[in-house]
């Protein structure tokens, strides 16, 4: 981190979230959470390095875990504040299952983004988005209106009709061309 850049303190962070609607706290947190996941890859990348003397990758790797707790408090800030306005906070926390012997989430499973399967779709919401089977409806339904349209579009001119119907030869085409 910069020695002249000074992070945000919680409480003005939490006074910045106030006046944000609903849907961008939702992102907020997705995104400190995909922040959070390049720090974790980022010391991973490092320990190596570390384990083996070097001083400049174990003190990145502190300086990472710092900015992972303030990362952590600022997700608590945002549920705080969604929970304050009488909303649940719909944000897929890691399980203990998903958290890796440094106490953080693995890169994939940070921010509801885990590569488990499940034998039923989803159909709770999260973070104000629609769940798997809603969508998966609502597109039908789409789908459906569209092809309502096509079949209303049948008695219209099709591009097959209109250059049948243009002239093939330069003389009929300048006649047609006036």
């Amino acid at each position: 981190m910069s020695s002249t850049a000074l992070p945000i303190p919680p409480q003005r962070f939490a006074e910045a979230i106030k006046e944000l609607p609903l849907a961008n706290l939702h992102l907020k947190a997705t995104e400190i959470r995909n922040s959070m996941a390049h720090l974790v890859s980022s010391n991973q990348q490092l320990q190596p390095s570390a384990d083996e003397g070097d001083s400049d990758c174990a003190e990145a790797i502190r300086e990472n875990l710092l900015v992972m707790r303030r990362m952590e408090e600022r997700i608590s800030l945002l549920k705080r504040e969604v929970e304050g306005r009488g909303f649940k906070w719909a944000e897929d926390e890691p399980g203990p299952e998903d958290v890796e012997s440094t106490g953080y989430p693995s890169v994939e499973d940070v921010g509801g983004a885990s590569r488990t399967t499940h034998s039923e779709p989803s159909t709770r919401p999260s973070g104000g988005r629609l769940g798997d089977e809603e969508l998966a409806r609502r597109l039908r339904e789409q789908m459906e209106e569209e092809d309502d349209d096509d079949d209303e579009a049948q008695d219209g001119v099709h591009f097959g009709e209109l250059y049948a119907e243009l002239p093939n030869d330069v003389e009929d085409r300048q006649l047609v061309l006036g």
